[in-house]
């Protein structure tokens, strides 16, 4: 029985560098299948509305900024819904994965997105981005990562930034492992999917972390399914 109590730090397979192009592509599918069906995107958009209720309207593009953004699926989430209410938006894509950077480029070459295959952490805007987001990102890290993962976050962005990452819970580890049991084609998603819950967290450690970062006012919230969405602007 795993132990819910404490974060694993077993590492996934797909934080490994020689993932086969074909499978890092078929855990993209799965992974955009999973967020629509079960609410990750839609944590996306809410954080993102939050930050752009407070925002002050812009007479150019408003610049969003993804790390970790995979093949770009919450990208292409925030395009459509800020082009469903008329609000004029400029995407960056930033993820280390070559393979990841090439099927976002393909999948989604209709829409206005720049792509950054690099550490975040190396990279260096000539414009600080209006917000910056990471959905499932966070818990590839361990917690002296993430505290300078937060810090970076808090000073590259020019208003503000979200998280959307997962609850560490015994109902969610059980869920995923089954319906991946049953659904998934993908190695990746049957081992990741499970141990990325392992990964997650609880909220007494989100408010440790943000404390570590000087981080003071974020608003920290659960959601459906086991997921936390983290907003903060300046």
């Amino acid at each position: 029985m795993p132990d819910f109590n404490h974060r694993s730090y077993q590492k996934e397979l797909l934080d490994q560098p020689d993932i086969p192009e074909a499978d890092i592509r078929r855990n993209m599918v799965e992974l955009d299948f999973i967020n629509t069906h079960l609410g990750g995107h839609a944590i996306t958009v809410e954080g993102f509305r939050t930050l752009l209720v407070s925002m002050r309207a812009a007479k150019r593009p408003i610049v969003i900024a993804e790390l970790g953004c995979g093949g770009g699926d919450n990208l292409r989430v925030v395009a459509d819904w800020c082009k469903k209410h008329s609000i004029d938006c400029k995407l960056i894509g930033i993820d280390l994965n070559p393979w990841c950077i090439a099927y976002g480029k393909e999948k989604h070459h209709s829409y206005n997105i720049e792509w950054i295959c690099s550490d975040y952490s190396k990279v260096q805007f000539e414009n600080k981005p209006d917000i910056l987001f990471s959905s499932l990102f966070c818990h590839h890290f361990t917690d002296t990562e993430l505290v300078a993962q937060l810090k970076w976050m808090n000073e590259n962005t020019g208003f503000g930034w979200f998280i959307n990452d997962l609850q560490r819970h015994p109902l969610a580890y059980h869920s995923i492992k089954f319906l991946t049991s049953l659904f998934s084609k993908s190695y990746l998603v049957k081992n990741d999917a499970p141990l990325s819950v392992l990964r997650g967290f609880s909220k007494l450690e989100w408010t440790d972390l943000l404390k570590k970062a000087e981080i003071d006012n974020a608003n920290l919230s659960w959601k459906w399914a086991f997921r936390w969405l983290i907003v903060h602007h300046h």
